[in-house]
């Protein structure tokens, strides 16, 4: 797999160099281009993990970032409307994430949302303890979170 992203990389520098244009969209289209003609020229030499993991991350990258748009909504209508509708609370998360870099990733992709904020992880790492701004009811809460961030980063990960 580390061969393949490797190899994804030096082509997609030397797509930047062949046609001169340094801007991120050429940085990403010499990516998504590259990685398809990698994916093509290996077809029928066995499955690779790489081109299974690659669609799981952007996945998970654009899922964040529609969560971090909409939070931020969230909470900026609060800001602005004098009536407070905030109902904070701290909420236990029960964990089906195992490893240490998992839970890591869990915890900075909820605190990176405004709104919630990682408190603690449980030191059987079973529980993750999360504030947040808006819970109304405490099991959609956690069923957002398992079922968004969890859910996706177990894919990516395992």
């Amino acid at each position: 797999m580390k061969n393949k992203f490797l190899s994804n990389i030096l082509l997609t520098f030397v797509w930047v160099a062949l046609t001169g244009d340094f801007s991120v969209e050429n940085y990403l289209f010499g990516f998504f281009l590259n990685f398809h003609i990698l994916w093509l020229i290996t077809v029928g030499r066995g499955r690779s993990r790489y081109f299974l993991i690659v669609p799981k991350v952007i996945i998970l990258l654009l899922f964040f970032l529609y969560e971090l748009i909409k939070a931020n909504l969230e909470v900026a209508y609060e800001v602005i409307t004098p009536k407070l509708n905030m109902t904070p609370g701290i909420v236990m998360v029960p964990l089906d994430v195992k490893s240490d870099i998992a839970i890591t990733t869990l915890a900075n992709m909820i605190s990176l949302t405004p709104g919630t904020l990682s408190l603690d992880v449980s030191n059987d790492k079973k529980v993750l303890f999360v504030h947040a701004m808006y819970i109304k009811d405490k099991e959609k809460f956690i069923r957002s979170i398992k079922d968004g961030f969890e859910r996706r980063i177990m894919e990516v990960m395992s």
